[in-house]
């Protein structure tokens, strides 16, 4: 099989449509699973995926294959070409962007190996010691995953982007089995992880959960930390396409016709932003678009992308544009990034020290089975997990039950008393998608708890 960079050059050679984007990726993933202070797998994989966008006039057709071997690679371009010419006329078509290099277009892919765990594995041995003797189980998974990705336009682009992508989710389980506590780092290359300070952090949360306390549901002060804020606000960017709010579907659709954009959405000035250069989750600086939907278009392949203010000093600025989008709407072309950063006012105190100025509130420290009740308002529904713990006078004093919530993201913006110090953090609901994300701990008065859960 030829290189990737090989493969888009005869793929755009190969094609009779009138304009083409070609589209490689290989990838390659590493990871190790424990279970009960036990290793019990690791593996390494490695995978490529080629997508092939024909262009026939305004008809698009887009053909999309797994481990293409070079035998194979005409009979996808021809199947994309008939797509193309078969296709009606696509209302986002525009001319494809010019000629230019970005990235290291001509250098080889060196995939991840189980060597990145090199120092992260023997640190986690010394945790499962640890937790062995401190009479705790712990369980986990951990991932590198490297993607190299490469687009080639007829239009002479040639663009690439190699994407190191890291998580370690890590649960810490009484002897007994009837606590438990989550937490969750993303990184690039594992070799910032602590792995006994996560432990640790584990270790407290089980003590705190020695004392059970029966809460009934209803409203209350609460403070939520990173991971649960980068859940909630991860729904609210993949809800803030311009196209949806314009034709009136969502929470940033104006009422009586246009966008919120320029609205102030909490009185605390807040920001939400995405930035490709951003340090620690840095990612592709350009468009990459497989297929044109309401939020991305094919023929912005390659589209430069800088930093982006979505909420600016508590005002909704910018919703996710394509250029078809944004000549609609009339707004500026800001295509989707793929990192999130929130951040508060200068000066925001650290969940301890946020937990330690609380009379009495709630401590909810991760979500899970988000789902959407009503775009409108994005109320959001889920449940609380391993670990809701009530704290008095500075101190958490127990665990209590679990909740199911009933929250808007946007309402939330509305309603902060707090926003902390913000640091880099894993998503729990959905790291699976998203894992580049910098979000600070926030404090909510009236934290809708709306039902009690059985869940444990």
């Amino acid at each position: 099989m030829g290189t990737p960079q090989e493969t888009v050059e005869r793929a755009l050679a190969l094609s009779r449509a009138d304009d083409c984007v070609v589209i490689v990726e290989e990838g390659s993933t590493a990871n190790l699973r424990f279970a009960g202070n036990t290793l019990t797998t690791n593996g390494v994989a490695r995978s490529s995926r080629l997508t092939v966008i024909s262009i026939v006039g305004q008809g698009v057709g887009v053909v999309s294959r797994a481990a293409v071997r070079p035998d194979q690679l005409a009979d996808v371009v021809t199947a994309a070409d008939q797509a193309a010419r078969d296709a009606q006329p696509s209302e986002d078509a525009r001319t494809l962007l010019g000629g230019g290099s970005l990235g290291d277009w001509d250098r080889a892919v060196e995939p991840t190996t189980i060597e990145v765990f090199r120092d992260f594995a023997p640190a986690v041995g010394d945790s499962f010691a640890a937790a062995e003797a401190s009479g705790r189980r712990l369980y986990g998974f951990a991932e590198h995953i490297l993607t190299s990705t490469f687009v080639g336009t007829s239009s002479g682009l040639r663009a690439r982007h190699d994407q190191p992508t890291g998580r370690l989710e890590l649960n810490a389980k009484s002897a007994d089995m009837s606590r438990s506590a989550w937490t969750g780092v993303a990184t690039r290359d594992f070799s910032d992880v602590d792995v006994a300070a996560l432990d640790a952090a584990l270790a407290r949360r089980l003590d705190w959960a020695k004392r059970r306390v029966e809460v009934p549901a209803g409203r209350y002060e609460t403070i939520l930390p990173p991971t649960a804020v980068s859940d909630l606000m991860i729904y609210l960017y993949w809800s803030a396409g311009a196209r949806d709010a314009a034709d009136g579907r969502t929470v940033f659709s104006k009422p009586g016709g246009g966008t919120r954009v320029g609205e102030r959405l909490s009185d605390v000035p807040v920001r939400l932003y995405s930035d490709p250069g951003h340090p620690g989750i840095e990612c592709a600086p350009f468009v990459v678009a497989h297929a044109s939907s309401r939020e991305q278009s094919v023929f912005d392949n390659g589209l430069g992308l800088g930093a982006t203010e979505w909420i600016s000093e508590g005002q909704l600025a910018n919703l996710v544009q394509t250029r078809h989008s944004a000549e609609l709407t009339g707004l500026a072309v800001t295509p989707s990034i793929d990192n999130l950063i929130m951040a508060g006012p200068d000066g925001g105190r650290s969940l301890e020290e946020m937990i330690a100025g609380t009379e009495r509130g709630l401590l909810l420290t991760c979500l899970w089975y988000i789902r959407e009740v009503d775009p409108q308002s994005l109320l959001l529904t889920g449940l609380t997990r391993d670990g809701v713990y009530l704290v008095e006078n500075g101190e958490v004093v127990g665990e209590v039950n679990n909740f199911r919530f009933n929250e808007s993201p946007v309402d939330l913006l509305g309603r902060l008393t707090e926003v902390g110090r913000s640091e880099q953090t894993l998503p729990r609901e959905w790291n699976d998608y998203f894992t580049r994300t910098v979000m600070p701990a926030i404090r909510v008065p009236d934290f809708n708890m709306s039902t009690v859960s059985q869940a444990n």
